[in-house]
């Protein structure tokens, strides 16, 4: 708890919740950081070696995603310490236990996140109704059928076209992390005319320089195949993926993948995070330093959140892809134009303009908390 301490500043966390039952084997914990523009919204991840201090970085992340997306939602952030591919059973119990004990706290509304989908959202609103991100059977967006955060990326990199030497048409493009963000932002880029010439899940890299097929790969991944099996191909490592020269590179895996030990390795015009926190301030430093142009979490990845607060909303995918392409090219755009014009990092663009935002909300309350 001291850990959660030392990250507290003005803006929050307002709560941090440990959820601990034994007799079920569940052990989680809530973090709801701040809720000035409304209640906060953020996904619950299930991982074997999650933290509490994790779950409170991607809270804060979730805060200013939803400010800088204009959204009025506060942010917020779920961990669950457990194998996601745990048996089904299981898995139903602890998201059950989860969220039943987490009924009260009505400022933080659930969503999917990373080992989390939507039939576990499915769950919440069969105990607790209190969820974005629902199946379409109950009268949800699904995020990752439809590709709400990859649909998101495809527009940030369109618009990044016009600040660093880069045309989409023929760009070759490495994903780290091949999962719901990371196949459809793929997609939605070749789409585009992009190549993409390696990617990489968790059990390594497939590598090829004349270009890989996406929609092989995705069928790979829909059949329980590893990206590795894909042929033809060079097989590597995982940590080789961010060594393979490209022209777009995007992390759309766990956090804090880039740091200063490995950042020197990159060789890529175009950076853009697909996942929460994939690389550590000081890595975003030493990229600007080298000309690398970044496009940060919040802003680039704020496809999925916008969907579901349409979703919250009553709305429809529709609706949700239009307000997606919206708020991400008007967003990305101010930030690298901020950028551009300070001669600042983007992260600290778009944190200054989240943090505006915020500020100006809680100026408007009594209570900050409420």
């Amino acid at each position: 708890m001291n850990d959660i301490f030392k990250l507290a500043d003005d803006l929050g966390p307002l709560k941090v919740i440990h959820v601990h039952e034994p007799g079920i084997g569940l052990k989680g914990a809530l973090v709801v950081d701040n809720v000035a523009r409304g209640p906060s919204v953020g996904g619950v991840r299930m991982a074997a070696d999650v933290s509490t201090e994790e779950c409170a970085r991607l809270a804060r992340a979730m805060t200013f995603k939803n400010a800088a997306a204009d959204l009025q939602h506060g942010g917020g952030k779920a961990v669950l310490w457990g194998d996601p591919k745990m048996p089904k059973q299981q898995k139903e119990t602890l998201i059950r236990g989860f969220c039943c004990a987490l009924r009260e706290v009505e400022q933080y509304i659930f969503a999917p996140d990373m080992g989390t989908d939507e039939e576990c959202m499915g769950w919440v609103k069969d105990e607790i109704g209190r969820v974005v991100g629902l199946p379409r059977e109950l009268g949800g967006i699904p995020l990752d059928e439809i590709g709400a955060t990859g649909f998101g990326l495809s527009h940030a990199v369109d618009v990044a076209q016009d600040f660093c030497d880069l045309k989409i048409e023929g760009a070759r493009i490495v994903v780290q992390g091949f999962g719901a963000v990371g196949k459809h932002a793929t997609k939605f880029l070749c789409e585009a005319g992009a190549i993409p010439v390696a990617i990489s899940d968790s059990t390594g890299t497939i590598h090829n320089p004349d270009g890989l097929d996406v929609d092989a790969l995705i069928a790979s991944k829909s059949a329980g195949k590893s990206v590795t099996e894909y042929v033809p191909g060079e097989k590597l490592d995982g940590d080789a993926i961010i060594d393979i020269e490209c022209d777009i590179w995007i992390p759309a895996a766990r956090p804090d993948v880039i740091h200063e030990g490995n950042v020197n390795r990159l060789n890529t015009k175009l950076i853009v995070q697909g996942a929460n926190i994939p690389i550590t301030y000081a890595a975003e430093k030493a990229l600007h330093q080298k000309g690398i142009l970044n496009i940060p979490d919040f802003i680039a990845n704020a496809g999925g959140v916008i969907c579901a607060a349409t979703e919250y909303q009553g709305a429809g995918e529709v609706a949700a892809f239009t307000a997606i392409e919206e708020k991400l090219r008007r967003n990305t755009r101010e930030v690298l134009q901020t950028a551009l014009q300070d001669q600042i990092l983007p992260r600290d663009a778009a944190l200054a303009m989240a943090r505006r935002r915020v500020e100006q909300a809680m100026s408007y309350r009594r209570w900050h908390i409420f």
